[in-house]
């Protein structure tokens, strides 16, 4: 794909952002305040996958492997 293609598809992209979320009638400030707020959620939201999925994937594991009577030798 060469840039010109690339740039008109991020381009498509950012344009139905706006569309979808209505920012396209919003104000300047107004969108900058929309668009900080959902960075804002959409980073707490990464940030608690990264923390906490990984601690439920080793419970339900330890719960799984308990009940189909599967040990392991690897101490904790």
């Amino acid at each position: 794909m060469d840039f010109r293609r690339v740039k008109e598809y991020f381009s498509w992209l950012y344009y139905q952002y706006q569309i979808i979320s209505c920012c396209a009638v919003l104000e300047p400030w107004e969108r900058s305040m929309f668009n900080t707020i959902l960075l804002t959620i959409f980073a707490m939201v990464v940030y608690t996958a990264y923390v906490f999925i990984p601690i439920h994937i080793r419970l339900a594991w330890e719960f799984f492997s308990k009940i189909c009577g599967y040990h392991s030798t690897v101490s904790n």
